[in-house]
């Protein structure tokens, strides 16, 4: 067991679930402010990590129907326990934190054990876990995962100590990230890119010590209810989107630790049955996205990215892809056919390249690929082999040092991938007249091409390959039909159906029509209009696999469920059409 090395109590003006901001304060387009900005205190970044971990997830409008239609921002007084766990083989630890209510119910023992979606820190599954646990007495267990935004200051020579302040590399005992820096080293390092440990071939066994750090703690919250096991402790694994994956990667684990999962549209890679990893569709979607989608009619992309903006750089990129042998045809029309005719042949819908479009016009793609590219191969600082770094950056896109004010908030403002917070990807391939492909194509050319750099990063991607899960284990997926970041095309579907080829009857599959991969997102009237949120979804999920467990009910059956976007008005429940 690992055992709490911090303890914090949060009530009063303070609680577990929104750090005392409730929902108009989650709601606030400021973030909490320090009252010190040059030294925050760890209680003030620990505010802002959760205010900021909540809207990169969840749809706060006052539209979405968040603490109304859906969840719970209700006040939970409780107390956490964090520590720096390390599984076995591993370069560097993952933090691992454990929200316990003072009204946790030990008469029915029950944890959440929560990894955080993308590359977010400890907090970062906070909005999926939390409004359904706490509030009824469960306990919550979160891991970054081994990623995180524990970011490591090269030039100052700092580190993110456990509590969120900065901390001096060499001298720091509690670094949340230590990694080997090369002499001269400059910009910034952080863990999912510079760790050298491929975290994602390990998610499965971050999720169960993140579950054993939370039997440990509760051992210390209630001494006199002691022990706390696997034997009498209820523990669901539930997760979005690289916390999807996550949790099914746990699901295969052996022994019967684990009494139930839900994941939400999952990224997820296995053997066959049409599945894809996401450096392959995300390297491809790079390249090609942006001249595909000229191919659809610009009524049909939701904004942003603006139409008239993007339309130039798209066009661009046809040239370019032509130039470069990639796709056919005279003129930017024949162009965007190619581009789009090849998508669609490797298994794109058109609702997921119109939902894609976000990622594109944010340069989603390339911030992702670049960092799985580093972390499957497991290079260090300085060893990127499409030659990129991560550095603070002048308007002109120069790199630059960072300031102090800056590196304050990294931890409790960054969703542990660049470009963001002040931090920016340094391409050193950047070259006319498109200037961000030479890097792309090189990106590429790992998973596609030949080579020892591209022999070890299909080698680690070949190390995130889910196996089934245990047999008898209740799990249920869900997964928006128009997600256009994980297609479920790529992955839920297939691991549904290699669990169903395995025999594992238990797997169960909810399919949510106008579904797509960004609560957060459908603040944006354009994405709200169209799309639906997932959270209730996974809430309801929830509550079903609760109810089977407790023997109230059967585990739901396979769904499409019909669900679809506000229009102009609010979320109503009708719009939702929630399995019941």
């Amino acid at each position: 067991m690992i055992e709490p090395q911090r303890v914090t109590e949060h009530r009063g003006s303070d609680d577990l679930l929104t750090a005392g901001l409730g929902l108009d304060g989650l709601r606030a387009m400021v973030p909490p402010a320090f009252a010190d900005a040059t030294n925050p205190t760890a209680d003030e970044l620990r505010r802002r990590a959760i205010w900021s971990s909540w809207r990169g997830i969840a749809d706060l409008s006052p539209t979405g129907g968040f603490g109304s239609l859906y969840g719970s921002v209700a006040s939970v007084p409780g107390r956490e326990y964090s520590a720096l766990a390390t599984v076995p083989g591993a370069k560097q630890p993952h933090r691992v934190l454990v929200q316990v209510p003072d009204a946790f119910d030990l008469a029915r023992r029950c944890v959440v054990v929560a990894p955080a979606s993308g590359s977010r820190g400890v907090y970062g599954a906070i909005a999926v876990a939390a409004p359904w646990a706490l509030p009824r007495g469960c306990a919550v267990a979160y891991t970054d995962k081994g990623a995180g935004s524990d970011y490591v200051d090269l030039d100052a020579g700092t580190g993110v100590r456990l509590d969120g302040t900065t901390g001096q590399l060499g001298k720091d005992t509690d670094l949340a990230f230590a990694p080997e820096v090369p002499e001269g080293a400059k910009g910034v390092a952080f863990k999912h890119a510079h760790s050298q440990d491929n975290p994602e071939a390990d998610w499965g066994r971050h999720v169960k010590q993140a579950a054993e750090f939370a039997l440990s703690a509760l051992g210390e919250a209630f001494p006199q209810a002691a022990p706390f096991t696997f034997d009498n402790t209820r523990i669901i694994a539930a997760g979005i989107s690289n916390g999807g994956g996550a949790v099914l990667r746990a699901a295969e684990l052996e022994g019967e630790w684990l009494d139930a999962v839900v994941a939400g549209e999952p990224n997820v890679y296995v053997e066959g049955h049409g599945s894809r990893p996401l450096y392959d569709f995300s390297t491809e979607a790079a390249l090609l996205m942006p001249c595909a989608l000229l191919q659809l009619p610009a009524a049909s992309l939701p904004q942003p990215p603006l139409r008239a903006q993007v339309e130039p750089l798209w066009q661009g990129r046809c040239a370019t892809l032509r130039a470069a042998g990639l796709v056919e045809g005279d003129d930017v029309a024949a162009q965007a056919r190619s581009a789009y005719a090849q998508m669609r042949a490797k298994g794109w819908t058109d609702e997921a390249l119109q939902a894609g479009a976000l990622s594109v016009g944010f340069d989603l793609w390339r911030s992702v690929v670049v960092t799985y590219a580093s972390a499957y191969g497991r290079y260090g600082i300085g060893a990127h082999p499409c030659g990129y770094a991560f550095s603070a950056q002048n308007p002109d896109f120069t790199p630059r040092a960072a300031t102090a004010d800056e590196r304050n908030v990294w931890w409790a403002d960054a969703a542990g991938i660049p470009p963001g917070n002040g931090v920016g990807i340094v391409d050193t391939k950047l070259a006319p007249p498109d200037f961000t492909l030479p890097g792309l194509q090189c990106l590429r050319d790992l998973y596609t091409g030949q080579g020892a750099d591209a022999d070890k990063v299909r080698a680690g991607i070949a190390e995130t390959r889910a196996a089934m899960p245990r047999a008898g284990l209740p799990v249920l997926v869900v997964h928006g039909t128009d997600d256009g970041l994980v297609p479920p095309a790529f992955t839920s579907a297939p691991y549904v159906a290699a669990a169903r080829a395995a025999g594992r009857d238990q797997v169960r599959y909810w399919q949510v029509r106008n579904g797509e991969h960004f609560d957060a997102f459908l603040a944006f009237p354009a994405y709200g209009a169209r799309y639906a949120p997932m959270l209730p979804f996974v809430y309801a999920a929830l509550d079903r696999v609760d109810a089977y467990l407790d023997g109230k009910a059967a585990l739901p059956a396979d769904a499409v469920i019909e669900a679809r976007g506000r229009g102009a008005g609010a979320v109503e429940a009708g719009q939702l059409a929630l399995p019941r």
